[in-house]
């Protein structure tokens, strides 16, 4: 089996003591797409600019496509392709200026450059745009445009950061379809980092969630969903506290196997939720907590998230680790 990543025990401090990645092992097998989950702060985009050599790890390895990005990273760049979670291309020239510079700082032939240039805005289907400044483009056209500046080189291995935050939903299907076709067509192996679950289980081949700097855990969006095992009790109480002595009672209940709070949600895995349901709801009449919406679901990616991560951080919230990469500005090796 071929792997497009390999990487073993990666660290990485920054300055201030303040640990992005804490050990991180991980295999990406060739040709996959595969989905890198976790809340803010957690390390993805750490772990993505180790693996594209613009950060060197504190300690432990990673290669790609058998490379080693500390030792090989010139020739590790001649495989990846990368596009950042802010935007990357010039919004005063027009989208084929744009591509015109990354096919020189990519050292493409001259003679062959148009020819490239043009093929990649048909593929992404912004050859009408050719011409036009970038500025007046949509998200969705913006994020295409990054998309198709880095598979200039075609690159073995496309790390994207955030894809589609904030591209409305025929956009966000716009983009994943050409990434699809760049799979199919060139075997391309696509790392992406999200916080949409449903992306993650529509396109993924291969999810892994990360939490403070540690992977918690690894497989297919079907695997993981029914590691979970069992059915979900969801219960909106509204503002209401539910304190630990509640939760623990919970817990102890015949079939539950987790519970976990979200926002004012009290969400208890079961083994069959219609056995179960009358005792969480004793439990919760006993302690005076009044229920103002009751559900019964089968697990989800975003059931999993919760579990694993702890947490429904939404996007936006910057974390320690997050103002420490952009506080820092560059590479930091402790």
């Amino acid at each position: 089996m071929t792997f497009a990543i390999d990487a073993k025990g990666l660290e990485k401090v920054y300055k201030g003591n303040v640990a992005a990645l804490a050990g991180v092992d991980l295999e990406v097998k060739a040709g996959d797409i595969f989905a890198l989950l976790g809340p803010n702060g957690a390390g993805k985009t750490t772990l993505m600019r180790i693996l594209t050599t613009q950060f060197k790890p504190t300690s432990g390895e990673a290669h790609i496509f058998g490379l080693d990005v500390v030792r090989e990273g010139g020739e590790v760049r001649k495989v990846v392709g990368y596009v950042p979670q802010e935007t990357s291309v010039w919004s005063d020239i027009n989208g084929y200026e744009n591509l015109l510079i990354y096919a020189k700082i990519y050292g493409l032939p001259s003679q062959s450059r148009k020819e490239v240039i043009y093929d990649m805005l048909e593929s992404m289907g912004l050859r009408a745009a050719a011409e036009q400044l970038v500025k007046t483009y949509s998200g969705g056209m913006i994020r295409k445009l990054e998309i198709a500046c880095a598979m200039l080189i075609r690159p073995k291995i496309l790390f994207l950061d955030e894809p589609t935050l904030g591209l409305d939903p025929a956009a966000r299907i716009a983009v994943w379809k050409k990434l699809a076709s760049f799979k199919m067509e060139f075997g391309t192996t696509v790392f992406f980092s999200t916080h949409y679950m449903e992306e993650a289980n529509a396109y993924s081949d291969e999810v892994a969630i990360i939490n403070m700097g540690k992977m918690v855990t690894s497989g297919t969006a079907e695997e993981l969903k029914h590691s979970l095992r069992g059915e979900l009790i969801k219960v909106s109480v509204s503002d209401h506290h539910v304190d630990e002595h509640t939760l623990g009672l919970i817990r102890g209940l015949k079939q539950v196997n987790s519970v976990v709070v979200a926002d004012a949600t009290l969400i208890v895995t079961v083994e069959d939720a219609e056995t179960a349901l009358p005792g969480v709801m004793d439990v919760l009449r006993s302690a005076e907590i009044p229920v103002v919406r009751i559900a019964t679901t089968k697990p989800t990616l975003d059931d999993v998230f919760l579990r694993y991560a702890g947490t429904t951080r939404a996007p936006g919230a910057a974390s320690t680790t997050e103002r420490v990469e952009e506080e820092a500005g560059g590479d930091h090796r402790e």
